[in-house]
């Protein structure tokens, strides 16, 4: 007797994305009708030129386009239509349901403070974690990405760390609340 598994459910359903940017005066098309799904578990690479909507793509996902923007279509994360969210509700989702890793780091992370609190930060105000549980995730993190010396490295500035570990940085915080999806917008 053989069993059937149910389908997997889907992390991530794009249906007839369209995005336009509205610039001195007129709409420009940015990504029109892209369909896909991801089921949890996968990989999905997008690839394409530059300029083709890559990128947009990812952010439209995580409700971080610019007000200039119009999205159409639906964009589904485990469940939740992200399209026409309002903005608290999109907070609380990031990091948590989705979690993304931006191409530049340094402009990614806030230079003011430190690589581990701004982990700890996100941990902190998403679970409601002590200070010293957050910092010891934090290190763990680091850890787990391979910098080096994590429990020094938690205590540096994004521009005390090379390019390479900034980048690790960014992994380490993107992973911090496990979440169901990641985007690694541009990954090396």
């Amino acid at each position: 007797m053989s069993t059937q598994l149910p389908p997997p459910t889907p992390v991530l359903t794009v249906d007839r994305l369209n995005i336009d940017f509205w610039v001195d005066g007129t709409w420009y098309p940015a990504v029109i009708d892209a369909s896909f799904q991801l089921n949890g578990g996968e990989v999905l690479a997008i690839v394409g030129e530059s300029g083709s909507g890559k990128s947009t793509t990812a952010m439209a996902t995580m409700g971080l386009l610019p007000k200039n923007a119009s999205v159409r279509g639906s964009i589904v994360v485990d469940g939740t239509e992200v399209v026409g969210l309002d903005a608290r509700t999109l907070r609380s989702l990031r990091g948590r349901l989705a979690s993304v890793i931006f191409q530049e780091p340094m402009t990614a992370l806030n230079p003011v403070y430190t690589v581990g609190f701004q982990i700890a930060e996100m941990m902190r105000s998403h679970r409601a974690m002590a200070p010293k549980m957050a910092r010891k995730r934090a290190i763990e993190l680091l850890e787990m990405v391979e910098i080096p010396e994590p429990e020094i490295s938690v205590d540096k500035y994004p521009h005390q760390l090379s390019g390479g570990q900034r980048q690790r940085a960014m992994i380490a915080q993107a992973l911090a609340l496990e979440p169901k999806l990641l985007i690694a917008d541009e990954p090396t």
